[in-house]
């Protein structure tokens, strides 16, 4: 497996040296001096002849307000900083439309994000479905400056979810058979499901159910998840990697019509993003799988660990950071 390591490649920039300055003696004896060492006296004291890569600067690693998402972006900032960047996070700050300005205007040069959900935020017209299309049409929506980088494998995205006794109740498999259940159905979700093209108004016109959102404000986290098990509402909006719809049985509704488009976490990255940035980006992704989402988003939901501790050992784990 590759080892992240800082650009070896770059030089040394080397200050002017001041002017020797006595009789030929003296310059005999500072050439001297200088032959004497392995390096030059004023140039950097790293002994490795390595610097950190430096034409960055400093790269500012965002995350939404979702604890899968930071564990996703700490991912990237450690993966960075191993490889000799300096990183900065700014973590948890809200929904798309609070940080997607940030992210266009460059305050923000690295932040994950979800394939379909960013395409119809950028392009309310959007028909593509396929993941390639979905991708391919995402990148002619980006604002000019930013970048989406090769997706993971791993996808997390809006699902219909309901209790094994409620799909067993009313017969429900598939986001239609929804239209069983008194109208109108109660969702839970995040207050911006309502405004969502998934939502409720998605909900009528694909499938001719009648919705309406319950505002639970922690993205899918553990009050949504009690709302749905306490019976408070019949309907709950879960991300696909959360690991409660395989702890506590949910049924995830099959979505036939693509109502929810492929959600893949894909790296939104700024100019300031070099390839060798981009490259180590890129090695993460290539191992982040969906199962793997889930394992470290169960670790944060169940064993209460931080996304620095989750980040660190999976990237050690898989050999993404050595040492």
């Amino acid at each position: 497996m590759r080892r992240i390591t800082p650009d070896r490649a770059r030089s040394h920039r080397r200050p002017t040296r001041r002017r020797l300055l006595g009789t030929g003696l003296a310059a005999t004896a500072a050439l001297a001096l200088a032959a004497c060492g392995s390096s030059d006296p004023l140039s950097s004291s790293d002994p490795t002849g390595s610097q950190p890569p430096t034409s960055a600067g400093t790269l500012v690693v965002g995350s939404q307000q979702y604890y899968s998402n930071e564990i996703v972006a700490e991912l990237y900032a450690q993966a960075l900083e191993h490889a000799g960047y300096t990183v900065q996070r700014q973590y948890q700050i809200g929904q798309r439309e609070v940080y997607m300005d940030q992210v266009s205007s460059g305050k923000i040069d690295v932040f994950p994000e979800y394939t379909g959900n960013l395409l119809q935020f950028l392009d309310k017209k959007a028909d593509a479905t396929d993941p390639a299309d979905v991708l391919s049409a995402l990148r002619a929506a980006l604002p000019k400056g930013l970048t989406a980088l090769e997706p993971a494998a791993a996808t997390d995205q809006d699902s219909y979810n309901v209790t094994k006794e409620t799909a067993a109740k009313y017969g429900l498999k598939t986001i239609a058979d929804l239209s069983k259940l008194p109208q109108p159905v109660k969702v839970a979700g995040n207050s911006e499901l309502a405004k969502r093209p998934y939502g409720p108004d998605g909900l009528k016109s694909l499938y001719g159910v009648d919705a309406q959102v319950s505002p639970v404000e922690d993205s899918g986290g553990p009050l949504t998840v009690k709302a749905l098990k306490d019976g408070d509402v019949p309907v709950a909006d879960l991300y696909s990697a959360a690991p409660a719809i395989a702890s506590e049985g949910f049924v995830t509704l099959e979505d036939p019509k693509h109502l929810v488009l492929p959600q893949n976490v894909v790296p939104l990255v700024s100019g300031k993003v070099d390839q060798a940035a981009q490259d180590v980006i890129d090695s993460v992704d290539a191992k982040l799988d969906t199962a793997a989402l889930v394992e470290l988003n169960r670790k944060s939901v169940d064993e209460k660990a931080s996304s620095e501790k989750i980040a660190e050992d999976w990237l050690g784990d898989e050999g993404i950071v050595v040492g």
